[in-house]
């Protein structure tokens, strides 16, 4: 038993004159992956009085949509197929036509080994293998994944999350390896969902080491994962396709990341690393290096005329520090990244020695801090007037790059990240 095209007028026409009974798949549902056929009638008469909606006999037409693979089935095993949409008339007369449409010769490998070896029977059965891609299914790791980051130079620890899509690939593979038997004897559609996609999930799941490890290699920071969909869909099939491709005709179409949770270690080496990276930015400026010293200065003025004691020993040191940063700005000037964010010029700024107005006093703790009566503390209560010690500015990063983020900033002016 084979099926034949047939022209879409010669159907209808025929369909008129005898009221054969057509077989349509049932519903597709997002996460459908294989229907039965279902008998529709010409104004709603048919000549099929067996029982069952989805036994063809000699004579039946089988409608075939687009992204569908068609089946007939005997005893569990394949007789005849098709994957191109259209009109098929069933005929006893005929060998198995083999209809490879969008595959081409290569499922015909697949067919030889699953393909039924007896005589025709009349009791076949139509299904439809969906080969579209199945999307927005969900996973997530119950435990942290090790990733080496280069740019922070450490091993970060997150859980992840995020949804993943498939495509059928080789359909009988998957008829073979993937779908239940009870699927296809009680004549019933199969969801990629619940229960039956737990065992896919965590294979999907363990082998986002290997696909992380490999996207490490290739100098990738983890905090671009959310904008890398197509590269970890890549990552994922090379380190699924043994299992999934080879063994059970499919494959990952597509990898949508959410944003990683860090561990609270992580998240710190993150943090830190923000920090820095910021400060390192702003003292490229040569305008923000002379402002930089020069704030340090003032307050160190400010501190040394505070203080009840100790004067000249605090201006030695502060000048000792004023000295140690000039050649420090100087070194940095120098460097070849500054020479050449500024026009090929060296600038070495010398600091000017300071001369004090008043009488010196000693100069204020490294972190001290002055209240608004004056006076210039180190612990947390203001030692003249009782006043505590002000709460420092919360710090903003970028969760995208890492750059810090001043007050306001609705948008990262790094790389673009709504904030």
């Amino acid at each position: 038993m084979g099926i034949i095209k047939a022209a879409i007028n010669a159907v209808r026409g025929g369909l008129a004159d005898t009221w054969l009974e057509v077989i349509e798949p049932a519903p597709m549902g997002e996460h459908t992956v294989i229907v039965p056929g279902q008998l529709v009638s010409q104004n709603g008469k048919s000549q099929n009085k067996k029982g069952s909606s989805n036994i063809v006999s000699n004579g039946s037409v089988i409608h075939v949509y687009e992204k569908q693979m068609m089946i007939l089935v005997d005893g569990g095993k394949i007789v005849d197929y098709t994957a191109d949409p259209g009109y098929f008339k069933v005929d006893n007369s005929s060998m198995p036509s083999l209809f490879n449409g969008q595959f081409g010769d290569s499922i015909k490998e697949s067919f030889s080994r699953i393909k039924y070896g007896g005589v025709s029977s009349q009791s076949q059965h139509v299904f439809y293998i969906n080969l579209k891609e199945i999307k927005n299914l969900k996973f997530g790791t119950t435990s942290p994944v090790q990733y080496y980051d280069s740019f922070y130079e450490a091993e970060l620890f997150m859980r992840l999350h995020g949804s993943y899509s498939i495509k059928i690939t080789d359909p009988f593979k998957f008829y073979q390896e993937v779908i239940p038997t009870e699927i296809i004897t009680e004549n019933k559609s199969l969801e990629f969902a619940g229960e039956f996609i737990r065992q896919y999930n965590e294979e999907f799941v363990t082998e986002l080491g290997s696909a992380f490890n490999q996207y490490s290699a290739d100098g990738n920071r983890i905090s671009f994962i959310t904008s890398k969909s197509k590269e970890m869909a890549k990552y994922m099939r090379d380190a699924l396709d043994d299992e999934w491709r080879e063994m059970r005709g499919f494959e990952v179409n597509a990898v949508s990341m959410g944003m990683p949770s860090y561990s609270d270690k992580s998240q710190a080496i993150i943090d830190k690393r923000a920090e820095m990276g910021a400060s390192v930015s702003f003292l490229r400026d040569g305008a923000n290096q002379q402002a930089y010293m020069a704030q340090n200065i003032a307050e160190g003025i400010n501190a040394a005329g505070h203080n009840t004691g100790g004067a000249m020993n605090a201006f030695l040191g502060m000048g000792m520090a004023q000295n140690m940063g000039g050649n420090i700005m100087g070194g940095y000037m120098q460097n070849p990244q500054y020479v050449s964010q500024n026009g090929g010029q060296q600038q070495q700024q010398q600091p000017q020695q300071v001369v004090p107005a008043q009488q010196p006093q000693q100069a204020a703790p490294a972190d001290g801090w002055t209240c608004t009566c004056g006076a210039v503390n180190s612990g947390k209560f203001c030692c003249e007037c009782g006043s505590p010690r002000p709460a420092a500015p919360k710090k903003r990063f970028c969760g995208n790059c890492g750059a810090q983020l001043t007050e306001g900033q609705k948008f990262c002016p790094e790389c673009g990240t709504k904030q």
